[in-house]
């Protein structure tokens, strides 16, 4: 067997650490996985689903539709516009784990085959979102710093969580496409320290990247995801990426949602890189129930797990 490496070697004798046997993923795809951390599935999900949800996201900003628990985030620069509304503001909806129009994706069989053979049997979906690039204003706010996902979840094992991300439409350079830095995802010490960068013009609020990343010299080592409408990413979540600003008139829109193992193991972040992150999210969560509310990272993530497939276990 050829490997992704250039060597022979026997299936026999191949340590898969990273995946499972199923009928999904070929040996290929899983030597990619294993390598990479990311594996990219052309034509996955079906058009007139992704135009459903595409409709979904609009009326939601329209304010047609009330999701309760749902969280709309708007870029930073068209905040106190007068001329942006509606699709041109909002840049992300997420936690629609309790709309069912929505949450049809993150439970797709063809998702679930797939996601099944990275993490397991039994899954949890940790993590909703329709993420929406309006046309750039010049501020070049709707980029998103190379990061990973890990930084936000407050589980164990990484290696038991994967994104599984889905174009809406077609995805390129001009229009912000995903960019990753592959085998990031076996680099010794694993969870950088992450933090808002220093951009001129702001950064949109949850956008978090790795600190002096320039530094380390990341940026020689990226690769550009383009992708065409239905292509489906699924990335580890140690994986390094990030997406670029959207240079065109157009919109570039994605639906994603994280999974984790439901035998995954929720961890303390104090004391940790993490913990600033926990300490944002906490104030954010008692603006919106109540500054006296006693609030817990780890119970947010409690409340935003959903059962995707399998058995639950302790998420």
């Amino acid at each position: 067997t050829q490997s992704t490496w250039g060597t022979e070697i026997p299936m026999s004798l191949y340590n898969f650490k990273y995946t499972y046997s199923n009928r999904s993923l070929t040996d290929d795809q899983r030597r990619f996985y294993e390598k990479n951390g990311y594996i990219v599935v052309k034509n996955l999900i079906e058009h007139n689903k992704l135009d459903n949800y595409r409709q979904r996201f609009i009326d939601v900003c329209k304010g047609d539709i009330k999701i309760p628990g749902m969280t709309i985030m708007k870029d930073i620069s068209t905040l106190k516009s007068e001329f942006r509304q509606g699709e041109f503001t909002v840049n992300k909806i997420q936690d629609f784990q309790y709309d069912d129009m929505l949450f049809s994706y993150c439970v797709l069989p063809q998702v679930m085959d797939y996601v099944e053979s990275i993490i397991g049997p039994n899954i949890m979906a940790i993590h909703t979102m329709l993420i929406n690039k309006p046309p750039d204003t010049g501020s070049l706010t709707s980029r998103h710093p190379l990061h990973q996902d890990l930084h936000y979840f407050p589980l164990r094992p990484a290696d038991r969580i994967v994104c599984a991300w889905t174009a809406m439409e077609k995805i390129t350079r001009d229009n912000g496409c995903l960019v990753a830095i592959p085998g990031s995802h076996i680099w010794p010490g694993r969870l950088l320290t992450h933090g808002y960068p220093k951009w001129e013009d702001g950064v949109n609020k949850g956008y978090h990247g790795i600190l002096d990343f320039e530094k380390e010299g990341l940026n020689d080592q990226l690769v550009y995801l383009e992708m065409e409408k239905g292509d489906t990413v699924l990335f580890h979540s140690l994986l390094i990426h990030g997406s670029g600003s959207n240079q065109t008139q157009g919109f570039r829109k994605a639906i994603s949602c994280h999974y984790a193992a439901a035998e995954c193991l929720y961890v303390d972040v104090k004391g940790t890189s993490q913990e600033p992150l926990a300490n944002e999210v906490e104030e954010l969560a008692q603006k919106r129930i109540g500054k006296n509310a006693s609030i817990d990272f780890n119970d947010i993530w409690r409340v935003r797990a959903r059962l995707a497939k399998g058995k639950e276990q302790k998420l």
